[in-house]
């Protein structure tokens, strides 16, 4: 088996059955398997994925345990050499796969691999390449620093603002959405920490992997779409705390004996308070956008 495609799935029919539909819409020239886990989900995700794509592994779980938790699932269960955590809101292009796996097979000292991602508008998803965040390229990131000055390397570092996005570069982490894994890196660092329930996990993973000695790559000779929410609509409290807790838990796990108590203290404010802040700013917000 060549690869693994993980998709996690949680009422989130219509993009699901998208993001199937853009996988077999074409013939690849791979052994794969796709695997859905799927968290418990009440919107007939089920009987829509049994009935339209009966060739997919489907995992129910009985509540919803999380990214992490759900993507681990579908690792254990999977058989590819290559491993592709892929997001339920993204639609793939005809030569992705066999694309990013060629990349992966010439390229043995990589352990992880992304694609160039694009917002429905044509933007880039910054997500998709950038570094590790640290007390410095967060604050300037928190002050748009990197929006002023894109090209500086020092104010764009969080995001990688200065790369270019249709160059090939070694980068600190990927984004969950799409990131392609050797089967042998995870035997090493060890799957998703499950203590990050749906944020945080793809930066953590890409920290220990980094961490063991392989490369990380930002490939962008082909790309996908990813559908994100729009920041314009009210989104679940529990999903803005869990954005933040994952800034804590990652400080907490990699940085926590590296910076002095005055930098923690400072840190841990400053997530805390944002979060306070946008829990505030979201309950002012519509549950959808408004027909103009």
């Amino acid at each position: 088996m060549d690869l693994s495609i993980i998709i996690v799935n949680y009422n989130t029919r219509e993009l699901t059955r998208q993001t199937l539909q853009s996988i077999y819409k074409y013939n690849h020239n791979l052994d794969f398997e796709v695997i859905v886990v799927d968290n418990n989900s009440s919107d007939d995700s089920i009987n829509m994925i049994k009935d339209e794509f009966p060739q997919v592994i489907l995992i129910q779980n009985k509540e919803n345990l999380g990214f992490s938790k759900a993507n681990n699932i579908g690792i254990n269960k999977s058989k590819g050499k290559y491993i592709l955590l892929l997001n339920s809101d993204t639609i793939i292009q005809r030569d992705t796969l066999e694309i990013m796996v060629d990349f992966m097979e010439t390229n043995k000292e990589v352990g992880a691999a992304g694609c160039k991602v694009v917002l429905p508008d044509g933007n880039l998803d910054k997500a998709c390449k950038r570094s590790f965040p640290t007390p410095r390229n967060a604050f300037y990131n928190a002050l748009k620093l990197d929006k002023l000055f894109p090209h500086n390397k020092k104010f764009g570092e969080y995001n990688l603002t200065y790369l270019n996005e249709d160059e090939m570069h070694e980068v600190d982490s990927l984004v969950g959405a799409f990131m392609m894994v050797r089967r042998e890196v995870i035997e090493e660092v060890g799957l998703l920490d499950e203590n990050f329930f749906m944020y945080g996990e793809d930066i953590d993973w890409c920290y220990r992997i980094k961490k063991s000695g392989w490369k990380i790559v930002y490939y962008p000779k082909t790309k996908i779409i990813h559908y994100k929410g729009g920041s314009s609509k009210k989104k679940n409290p529990k999903i803005i705390y869990e954005f933040y807790r994952a800034m804590y838990l990652f400080f907490e796990k990699h940085y926590k004996n590296k910076y002095s108590k005055l930098t923690k203290y400072i840190v841990y404010l400053g997530i805390w308070t944002k979060m306070v802040l946008s829990l505030i700013t979201n309950l002012f917000k519509s549950k959808k956008i408004p027909n103009s």
